[in-house]
């Protein structure tokens, strides 16, 4: 077998569990990543739109955790729980996320920050555990609209500290 017939056999495998969001953001890697890995940033862009955070417990690195609640804008909390489990400043991390530590539901994240020129392209790649898993998260939940709408959050919140930079520069 050839080494593309092994990489595409690797991709089918859990393409059929996958969600893979992309956003272009027009700001350097480095910045793209610290406003996602800091908790004094997450509050101000993590979620789909309407949506607040509320982090109680945040520790970023391998083996660390983030707990938070996501508010819904009709009233409705979501426990939320990850653990990263690798950290490559500024190109990637993987994480686990579900509702709590012992979640067997819980669903593997990989981001990955890739310089487009001056940009950053991000990439959110999301594995179920299941087929059935990832079909309600994206029926149910929206979670392909609510995924573009918080990456769309990050690129508008990370143009804002650009901007406030150039102004107070």
């Amino acid at each position: 077998m050839s080494a593309t017939g092994r990489g595409a056999s690797a991709q089918s495998a859990t393409a059929d569990r996958e969600i893979v969001i992309t956003h272009v953001i027009d700001a350097r890697p480095e910045l793209v990543f610290e406003a996602f890995t800091e908790v004094r940033h997450l509050s101000h862009w993590w979620g789909p739109e309407g949506f607040t955070t509320t982090t109680r417990v945040f520790e970023f690195r391998v083996g660390g955790e983030w707990e938070f609640v996501m508010h819904g804008p009709d009233g409705t909390d979501y426990q939320e729980w990850i653990s990263w489990t690798e950290i490559a400043p500024p190109e990637r991390i993987a994480l686990l996320h579900g509702e709590s530590r012992n979640d067997p539901n819980a669903f593997e994240s990989v981001l990955t920050f890739e310089p487009d020129g001056a940009a950053t392209r991000i990439e959110m790649r999301t594995v179920f555990p299941t087929k059935e898993l990832r079909d309600e998260a994206a029926e149910k939940y929206h979670a392909v609209e609510g995924g573009q709408q918080t990456l769309s959050n990050l690129a508008g919140y990370v143009t804002e500290i650009l901007r406030k930079g150039t102004e107070e520069g």
